[in-house]
């Protein structure tokens, strides 16, 4: 008799029908606006140092037979996205497992191209899908500043060191030239969903238009597999599998009950601030 024999004879019985199982189904959420903005105190963001553990954990099973993404995301950072999609398809691939993606409340923008990530994506047939395009804004002050006889001293040297100034009047270069920007990321995030999702795309142009769906008419346009919840679909693909779930970990001082705005101070206020109108474009 081996030892891993042995041992297993003198465990209760439920656990050792639990050490003898062969499969494990990992789950990740990944709820948050994605920004590389991470403060001690506040919570429901994501970045790539943020989500590290939680993947590294979810790839990490010797009996793993597949990874399912929980995506609840409104978008957010264009290179925390790509980041954190990378480094599932380098998990996926070194793992030789399939990762399925779930989206809940909404896959939109950054939050869609996470779900990109994986080899299947499904939705409920209320959640909301899509979002292929770019948004950035702001706020000017020069005229504030003006009123209340405020003088703006700005040094720089380089000609374009001062793009976007909120506190000098709008340069119609400076929109030019981040309309030019915006334009190339929509170019790489139209190419990082055709390489993921290929011809399971319809040939439909408006679905680079920025445009969102509910989840039928995402699997109409080829943006999701299917409907359904990840207890269905998992529970039908690997139904022996045990469920383990990976989160990314709570900042510290939101462990122990200090988060919040304003314990953090202004800082963490515009954050949160930005944080709940990037929700609020969805409805949510």
């Amino acid at each position: 008799m081996s030892v891993t024999e042995r041992l297993s004879s003198h465990l209760p019985k439920k656990i050792a029908e639990r050490t003898d199982k062969t499969d494990v189904v990992s789950v990740v959420k990944l709820h948050g606006v994605i920004t590389p903005h991470s403060t001690p105190f506040g919570r429901g963001t994501l970045n790539v140092s943020s989500v590290e553990s939680a993947l590294t954990r979810a790839f990490g099973h010797d009996r793993l037979k597949a990874v399912a993404l929980l995506v609840n995301s409104p978008g957010g950072a264009a290179t925390q996205s790509g980041l954190i999609a990378e480094r599932i398809r380098e998990l996926a691939a070194d793992k030789q497992v399939p990762v399925l993606a779930f989206c809940e409340d909404v896959a939109a923008s950054g939050g869609y191209w996470l779900a990109c990530a994986a080899d299947e994506i499904y939705a409920h047939r209320t959640s909301m899908v899509g979002s292929i395009g770019v948004v950035s804004g702001g706020f000017g002050f020069s005229q504030l500043i003006e009123r209340f006889g405020i003088e703006r001293r700005l040094y720089t040297a380089g000609e374009n060191k001062r793009r976007l100034d909120p506190f000098q009047p709008e340069d119609p270069a400076d929109v030019a030239w981040l309309k030019n920007m915006h334009e190339q990321l929509h170019q790489l995030f139209g190419e990082w969903v055709r390489e993921r999702r290929g011809d399971k795309l319809a040939d439909d142009p408006g679905l680079f238009s920025g445009d969102i769906w509910l989840g039928p008419k995402a699997e109409e346009l080829g943006l999701i597999d299917g409907i359904g919840t990840m207890r269905e679909v998992v529970g039908k693909r690997f139904p022996d599998a045990e469920i383990t779930v990976a989160e990314p970990k709570k900042p510290l001082l939101a462990r122990i009950g200090l988060g919040g705005p304003a314990a953090a101070g202004a800082t963490a206020l515009v954050n949160a601030i930005e944080q709940r109108s990037t929700w609020s474009r969805f409805g949510l």
